[in-house]
C-alpha cells in the first residue's frame, strides 16, 4: 500500500493535477476578498454612467461578511473543478490496465480504493482550507473576522459536504466505466439532494443544507440545526466508502 500511496502521490504530480488545484483553490481565496475590496470602487466608477440611466448609487461600505459572501459563492465552483479533475482516478486505471500488475502481486482491492480515497480526501482538505485560509488573512487584514459568527463551525460544515461529494466520487468511479459516467452519476446524485431540499421537511436532514453557511456567520441559525444534516452527510459518506470497496472486489478488471 505504501507503493500504491507513492505511485499515487507521483502521478498527481506528473500530469500537473496538484498544481493546477493549488491554483485554482488559492486563486478563489484571493477573489473573495478581492471582489469585495473592489466593489466601492466600481460602483464609484460605474455611477456617472447609471446616473444617466436616473439610477442614483449611494456611498458603499463592504466589511468581512462580504468577502464570506463571496467565498459561499465560489466554493461550490472550486468543489466543481476539483470532481473534474479527479474524476478519471479509476477509469483511466481502468483502459490502461495499469491495476491488473498490482492485484496480481497480491496488494488487496479494498487497500486500492482506500489508497485513492485517502488521496482524494486529504487534497480536498488541504485545498479548501488554503482557499478558507487565504480569504480569512486577507478579510482580517482589511476588515475584522469578528463579524461573522460561528466562522470554523460553517467552514466545517461546508469542508464535510465536500467529503461527502468526494465519497460519491469514490464510489461511481469504482462502479463506473469512464469519467462520463463519473461525472454523471456524482452530478446527479448531489443535484438530486439538491431537490429534495426544496421540500420543507426533507431540507434539515439533507447533506446540501451544509452549504448554507451564510445563515450561520449572520447568526439567522444556530449549530443546532445543522446536526442533523453532518450526520447524515458523514453515515452517507462511509456508507459510499463501504459499498465502493464491496463494489470494487466484485469488479472486473
Amino acid at each position: 500500500m505504501k507503493a500504491f500511496l507513492k505511485k499515487e502521490w507521483m502521478e498527481w504530480s506528473r500530469t500537473g493535477r496538484l498544481l493546477i488545484l493549488l491554483l485554482v483553490f488559492a486563486l478563489f481565496g484571493i477573489m473573495n476578498p478581492a471582489l469585495a475590496k473592489f466593489t466601492p470602487w466600481l460602483m464609484e466608477t460605474m455611477s456617472d454612467s447609471l446616473s444617466d440611466t436616473g439610477l442614483v448609487v449611494t456611498k458603499t461600505t463592504v466589511d468581512a461578511m462580504d468577502s464570506w459572501i463571496q467565498f459561499y459563492k465560489n466554493i461550490p465552483m472550486a468543489l466543481t473543478v476539483f470532481v473534474l479533475i479527479c474524476s478519471g482516478g479509476f477509469t483511466l486505471e481502468y483502459e490502461k490496465g495499469t491495476l491488473i500488475p498490482v492485484v496480481t502481486k497480491g496488494l488487496p482491492r479494498r487497500k486500492i480504493v482506500a489508497s485513492k480515497a485517502l488521496f482524494l480526501f486529504g487534497f480536498w482538505t488541504v485545498f479548501y482550507f488554503l482557499c478558507a485560509g487565504i480569504t480569512y488573512g486577507y478579510n482580517a487584514y482589511f476588515w475584522d473576522n469578528r463579524v461573522a459568527e460561528n466562522l470554523i463551525f460553517a467552514m466545517a460544515c461546508t469542508w464535510l459536504f465536500g467529503v461527502w461529494v468526494i465519497a460519491l466520487l469514490v464510489f461511481f468511479s469504482v462502479a463506473a466505466k469512464n469519467s462520463p459516467q463519473v461525472l454523471l452519476g456524482t452530478g446527479g446524485a448531489a443535484t438530486g439532494v439538491y431537490l429534495l431540499g426544496m421540500f420543507p421537511k426533507l431540507a434539515p436532514v439533507l447533506p446540501a443544507k451544509l452549504m448554507e453557511g451564510l445563515p450561520l456567520l449572520q447568526g439567522g441559525t444556530g449549530r443546532e440545526d445543522y446536526y442533523a444534516s453532518m450526520a447524515a452527510a458523514g453515515g452517507l459518506s462511509i456508507l459510499c466508502m463501504v459499498l465502493a470497496m464491496v463494489c470494487f472486489d466484485w469488479k472486473r478488471l
